[in-house]
C-alpha cells in the first residue's frame, strides 16, 4: 500500500508539471482526473535458454496517460526512437517513465506516447512492476472535447494564440 501511495503522489506531481509544460495551471490534468485510475501490473519474465528465437513482449505503446515502471538489473526493455530499437538499462533505485496514448491524445500529440518491447534474456528471471495512471470513468465522456480535431482551439483560447 506503501508504494502505492508514493506512485500516486509521483504520478499527481508529473502531471502537475505536464500541465505547467503545456501552458495551463498545475492542476489542470489532475482535475480532468488523468492520474485517478492506477493499475499495478508485475511481470515475471523466466530465463530464456534461446532469447533469438522468442520475445518477452512485442512492440506496444500503453494506452494509458503515464505509465511508471520499475525494473530489475538485468533489463530487457527496449523503446523505439528515430527507428531504432534502444536498450534502455536499468539504474539502481530509478523509475522509468512514460508517456501513454491517452496522453498524446489529450494534448495533441505536444506529449507523444513511446512505443516499446521487451527482450528475452538468458539470464533471469526478470521481474519487474509496472503502474498505469488512467483515468476511473469507463466511459470518459468529459474527454470528449478534446479530440485530437478540437484540442488544439481549446490550447490557442487558453494561450491566447490567433485562432
Amino acid at each position: 500500500m506503501e508504494y502505492k501511495e508514493e506512485i500516486m503522489r509521483l504520478g499527481h506531481k508529473l502531471l502537475e508539471l505536464m500541465s505547467e509544460a503545456l501552458g495551463f495551471n498545475p492542476n489542470h490534468l489532475k482535475d480532468m482526473d488523468c492520474g485517478e485510475g492506477l493499475l499495478v501490473l508485475c511481470h515475471y519474465y523466466p530465463a530464456c535458454p534461446q532469447p533469438g528465437l522468442t520475445m518477452g513482449t512485442a512492440k506496444h505503446s500503453d494506452n494509458n496517460f503515464l505509465s511508471i515502471l520499475l525494473q530489475d538489473q538485468i533489463g530487457g526493455l527496449q523503446v523505439l526512437h528515430q527507428d531504432q530499437w534502444v536498450d534502455v538499462p536499468p539504474m539502481p533505485r530509478a523509475l522509468v517513465i512514460n508517456i501513454g496514448d491517452l496522453m498524446q491524445l489529450i494534448t495533441n500529440d505536444r506529449f507523444k506516447s513511446v512505443e516499446q518491447r521487451v527482450m528475452a534474456n538468458r539470464r533471469g528471471p526478470r521481474v519487474s512492476a509496472a503502474c498505469f495512471s488512467s483515468t476511473t470513468h469507463h466511459h470518459p465522456l468529459k474527454y470528449m472535447n478534446l479530440s485530437r480535431k478540437c484540442y488544439p482551439k481549446r490550447i490557442r483560447q487558453s494561450t491566447g494564440e490567433p485562432q
